[in-house]
């Protein structure tokens, strides 16, 4: 049973025809500033679903977290920017959300450094109205970054604990507590990486299929701007009581300091991490995604660069170059998030320029079905934005990440932009079924398919493809909700020119999808059927 939320205020997105792959929407329009998006969502009812973001109201520098909460996948929110887990002056931001299989929310956040310095976990029963008191994680100051998570996984021997992990601004390594009853209490803290090389920054936690933690984290160039110079990595097979470190897992060049053509805001190239959870041939595969500037595969303006593992983090990949445009263009990408689809494919966005002057943004998508060989891409906002520092935090703050989720069928991504007037988060929901990503001229491509014609069309359409080799395909024609509509062909096919014909079932005009599936690449048409 789907909850009722009540509050103060509801916004309600309109969709016609299908539910997702629509225009982007601010998730809780507000008066204060709303950046650092994050994202959790209940492990058995998928339509629940939890994001908060660190909120500062610019005309007296006060800070919170943002509580917003959806009951229907995305639809409908809920909520507020503020929350009101006391002591409600010591919220200093860097949130993290989760929700655990009964329901309950869970956030955690850093103190504020001239109050209460820490990290802090609240808890809501009752879908985000009200909160508990601030539960004390550890009371020593961190650094401004940091993650915590949720084992969701069923037939995890750790199923239903909380991880949390940062870095101490004390003594600079890698901290790591727990919860193993909802985040009632954790464990006193402890170092995962003692004695580092490096000054550490960061600290991104998840959990794999089987309970297995893993852990990554930059450490530091020994000098101003402080850039990340290589990434370190740790994992546990125990819940966190002991870890494996890797204390510089591979190199690279990230590009912590400020951006010159976007006002000065600071960015960085900490590492995200993603396991692949689903049933494909790269189960178990770890993937690292950073923001990195003059070292190969990353050329003289800051690049997103990818790593892989295959056997559990013991060895990583050579850095692939997900973004397309043209090395050493002067084209800037940077704060990349990343997550991994229940089919296996690797989702990553990011803030772009390739397209907008200099001195704005846009967020892109690139998506890889091979396990990070080859990348598609498309724009995601529908809107562009200057980027610029937000006033009430620190000299050229803007925020230090966005967020993507995949769940289901369907990919959450969030960011902030001041397009209209205040930094919000903004969400766009994407439907994996009928997302039309264009293919890289220069990756490997196997086939050719060509838009149907015509297009519009009454009663019948064609649809021609070429295979550049012997080929296993399906086609298949969905209606705009999802529901498959006729399989046209499938099964194995030789090399050379197509073409097929699909005629509109009755007079049911609209818009119909062409899914075409190509060994292991896939590709959506649009098509419209008009009376």
């Amino acid at each position: 049973m789907i909850p009722v939320l009540k509050n103060t205020f509801i916004c309600i997105i309109l969709f016609s025809g299908l539910n997702f792959s629509q225009q982007s929407f601010r998730v809780f329009p507000g008066l204060v500033t709303q950046t650092e998006p994050v994202i959790g969502v209940h492990p058995e009812n998928p339509n629940l679903i939890f994001v908060s973001g660190k909120t500062i109201n610019t005309a007296n520098a006060f800070t919170s977290e943002g509580v917003y909460v959806s009951p229907d996948g995305g639809i409908t929110w809920s909520g507020t920017d503020t929350c009101k887990g006391a002591i409600i002056q010591n919220h200093g931001g860097s949130p993290q959300v989760m929700v655990d299989n009964t329901g309950r929310l869970l956030l955690t956040h850093i103190g504020v450094p001239t109050f209460i310095a820490g990290v802090y976990c609240h808890y809501s029963t009752d879908f985000g109205k009200t909160w508990s008191a601030a539960v004390t994680v550890s009371s020593q100051p961190p650094e401004d970054k940091g993650s915590a998570t949720l084992d969701n996984t069923t037939g995890s021997p750790y199923y239903g604990r909380v991880y949390s992990a940062w870095v101490n601004l004390i003594n600079p390594y890698v901290s790591f507590s727990y919860s193993t009853n909802k985040g009632l209490n954790w464990t006193a803290p402890k170092a995962v990486n003692p004695g580092p090389t490096a000054v550490c920054s960061g600290g991104y936690l998840r959990t794999g299929a089987d309970g297995t933690l893993y852990l990554c984290w930059a450490g530091l160039s020994g000098g101003a701007p402080f850039r990340e110079d290589f990434i370190g990595f740790a994992k546990s097979a125990n819940g966190g009581e002991t870890w494996t470190v890797q204390q510089n897992a591979f190199n690279i060049n990230g590009i912590s300091g400020t951006l010159a053509t976007k006002s000065n805001i600071l960015v960085n190239g900490l590492p995200q991490l993603a396991v692949d959870k689903s049933n494909g041939t790269r189960k178990g595969w770890l993937y690292i995604v950073t923001a990195e500037i003059n070292s190969a595969p990353a050329g003289t303006d800051p690049d997103i660069v990818l790593r892989y593992s295959s056997d559990g983090g013991t060895v990583w990949s050579n850095g692939v170059r997900v973004n397309s445009d043209a090395v050493n263009n002067g084209k800037i990408q940077y704060f990349p998030a990343l997550d991994v689809d229940k089919d296996g494919g690797v989702n990553i966005i990011f803030y772009d320029d390739r397209n907008t002057s200099a001195d704005s943004a846009e967020v892109w998508l690139a998506r890889s079905t091979d396990g990070g060989s080859s990348w598609s891409e498309q724009v995601v906002s529908e809107t562009r934005f200057k980027p610029k520092p937000i006033p009430g935090g620190k000299a050229g703050y803007q925020g230090d990440h966005i967020s993507l989720l995949s769940l289901g069928d369907r990919l959450y991504a969030l960011w902030m932009d001041d397009h209209t007037g205040i930094y919000q988060i903004w969400m766009k929901i994407l439907d994996l079924r009928t997302l039309h990503i264009q293919q890289d001229a220069s990756g490997p491509v196997s086939f050719k398919l060509s838009q149907n014609y015509p297009n519009p069309f009454n009663p019948e359409t064609k649809i021609k493809y070429e295979l550049g080799k012997n080929s296993f395909i399906s086609i298949k024609i969905f209606d705009v909700v999802g529901n498959e509509v006729e399989s046209l062909f499938q099964g194995y096919q030789q090399s050379g020119s197509f073409e097929v014909s699909w005629r509109l079932p009755g007079s049911s005009s609209g818009v119909y999808f062409c899914e075409f599936i190509c060994n292991n690449e896939r590709q959506i048409l649009k098509m419209i059927a008009v009376k």
